[in-house]
């Protein structure tokens, strides 16, 4: 049942792919650097966050 939902899901992942390709036609390459480019941002981000938390928890350690 797992794997008929994986499937499923990448079927649909497919469709979706090939019907934003279609319409957006030549500029496909522009849109696709603009997600990946928001995707890298974000996952940058949230990287610098999480390092940024560390970095005050291990400053608190230090101070007691």
């Amino acid at each position: 049942m797992m794997l008929l939902l994986r499937l499923a899901g990448l079927a649909l992942t497919l469709v979706v792919a090939l019907l934003f390709a279609v319409f957006v036609g030549d500029q496909g390459p522009w849109y696709f650097a603009w997600v990946i480019g928001t995707v890298m941002i974000i996952l940058v981000s949230g990287a610098g966050a999480v390092l940024f938390d560390a970095q005050m928890d291990s400053s608190q350690d230090r101070e007691v």
